[in-house]
């Protein structure tokens, strides 16, 4: 299993933490209250694709079409087995890197 980047961790949080509730817009929102930056939706959408592709993460379409999204139906992203353990080893990483450095240091 290949590391996830900062990028990816973030984002499987972001739908870990939405749980059901976990579409573009939302993510969007979690991702900038959580670290205080904005991303363009163009950023949203290309690693939520990127996410689906390497299985971490699988869609499914809800609700009517509406005009206000083009007449699409809301995508809603949750996280997959694969995506929780690859979560679970950055984590894990995270830990390992941190571990003898004293909290009071940074």
């Amino acid at each position: 299993m290949k590391k996830l980047t900062m990028n990816e961790q973030i984002f499987l949080i972001a739908i870990w933490h939405l749980e059901d509730g976990a579409y573009g817009v939302k993510i969007r929102e979690k991702i900038i209250d959580v670290t205080e930056q904005d991303m363009m939706f163009g950023t949203i959408y290309n690693t939520l694709d990127k996410l689906v592709k390497k299985g971490y993460v699988v869609t499914r379409k809800s609700g009517a079409a509406t005009e206000e999204r083009g007449g699409y139906k809301k995508v809603f992203y949750t996280l997959t087995p694969e995506g929780r353990e690859a979560l679970r080893k950055a984590r894990e990483l995270q830990d390992t890197l941190w571990a003898n450095i004293p909290s009071g240091v940074f």
